[in-house]
Parts: structure tokens; sequence; C-alpha cells
């Protein structure tokens, strides 16, 4: 329930950050009751989930998922910058995902195996799970926002183009389309970039290289559980991987 909390409050300032005015198909909160109240609300949401996560008493879980809220504003002001350089532009973009999206998987499932086992390896096999888990699902939401329609989405394409950053198939495509690296390091501000940018990565290979990347984490997923006993649970948290890299909204 913490987690929803510290995810949904993330999603309310992202919206607000992004001026957004969908999520999941229904009108954001900022559309309805503009920003500041949106603002409020999302720090209210932060604020229940901290009360709630002190009243479990266990200060290794607290500070596990206090690292999840600094992770969600350290990556969304790495998301403000880009490299120069292309290998440090993908690093930033994978160290950016971790922070805003695998981090709060990671954590959370690192918080819920101290709570119920004290050996310190299960510990890392559940945040190495989440963290290869939270990236997959990230490099997916990245593709979909070039292959899926709006209304699958529950919010516009492209948004990632106009709103300026370049993720995985972009980045990809980049390797074929040199031309891309001018208007990723001017966040496709220039008329015509955003409409260019998509036609390039329609031509590359930049989708299907990041599938590729998000089903080599799901693999690494599925080793990092397999270190545990069989069971049930196991069985489920295997197939969780296979609904990250076939979901399509």
């Amino acid at each position: 329930m913490i987690s929803e909390m510290i995810h949904t409050a993330s999603l309310v300032h992202d919206d607000v950050i992004d001026g957004s005015d969908k999520r999941r198909g229904k009108t954001t909160i900022n559309e309805v009751w503009g920003e500041r109240k949106a603002i409020l609300a999302g720090d209210f949401i932060l604020s229940a989930a901290s009360m709630a996560l002190a009243r479990i008493g266990n200060n290794t879980v607290v500070s596990v998922l206090s690292q999840v809220m600094e992770d969600l504003v350290r990556g969304e002001f790495m998301q403000l910058g880009s490299k120069e350089n292309e290998k440090e532009r993908f690093k930033h973009y994978l160290d950016k995902t971790f922070k805003k999206t695998a981090s709060l998987i990671a954590n959370s499932c690192k918080a819920v195996s101290i709570l119920v086992n004290s050996d310190p390896e299960v510990h890392e096999i559940a945040f190495q799970y989440g963290r290869n888990v939270g990236i997959a699902f990230q490099l997916v939401d990245d593709v979909l926002d070039y292959t899926a329609c709006a209304s699958q989405l529950g919010k516009p394409s492209a948004t990632d183009l106009k709103l300026g950053l370049a993720t995985g198939p972009v980045l990809f495509a980049c390797q074929q389309f040199p031309e891309l690296h001018g208007m990723i390091m001017r966040r496709f501000s220039s008329s015509g970039d955003v409409a260019r940018a998509w036609q390039y990565v329609q031509e590359s290979e930049g989708v299907d290289q990041t599938n590729y990347l998000a089903q080599h984490y799901c693999q690494e997923a599925i080793r990092q559980i397999s270190l545990l006993r069989p069971s049930l649970e196991r069985d489920a948290l295997i197939r969780l991987t296979q609904m990250v890299l076939t979901r399509d909204k």
C-alpha cells in the first residue's frame, strides 16, 4: 500500500511537471483542479505514506523506502539533462530509468523481504529482481510511446519526443541515423524535430533493440528469483516478467 501511494504521488507530480492532461485515459488532477492543488495532493499522499511507513516500526524498511523518494527526485533532475557522448548518454538514460521507475519496485521488493526474512542474500535477490523488472517495465513503456495508439496508452502517443525526452528507441536509432544527435541535444525543440525523429525511429531498429534489451533485463530477473526455493509465489513472479514484456498499454 505504501509503495502504491509513493507511486501515485509521483504520477500526480509528474503530470504537473509534464503539463499532461491525460493519465490512463482519464483527466489528470492538474487539469481538473490546477497545478497548485495537484502539487499539494501529491504532497499529501506522500505524507500519508510516510506516516504509514513510520507505523511499521522497522528502521531498515523506513530507510529502504525513503531511498525511493530520494531516487524519484534525483531521477527527475536527471531527465532534465543529457550527455554529448553516446555511451555516456545511454548510461545516463538507464541510470535515470532506475531512479525514476525501477528503484520503487526494487526497494519495495527488498522492504518486503526484510520484513519476512533475516537473510541479506534474500534481500539482495529481491532487490535485483525488482531492479531488473522495473527497468524492463520502463523500456517497454518507452517502446509503447512509438508503437501503441493513443487509445491504448490512455495518453497521446509521441509524448516523450514532445517533452524533449530521448528514450531507448531514439538512442538506438541515433546509431543508424546520426542526424538525431543534434535533435537530442536540443531536446527536439526546433520545428519539425518531433516528426523527423519519429520517422527515423520507425525506419530504424530502435524499437526492436529496446524490446531486446527489455527481454535481457527480464531474463536476469528470472535468474535472480530462481535462486530462491521453488514455490507458487516464485512461479508467479517469473510469470510477471512475461506480462511486463507483452503488455500493450
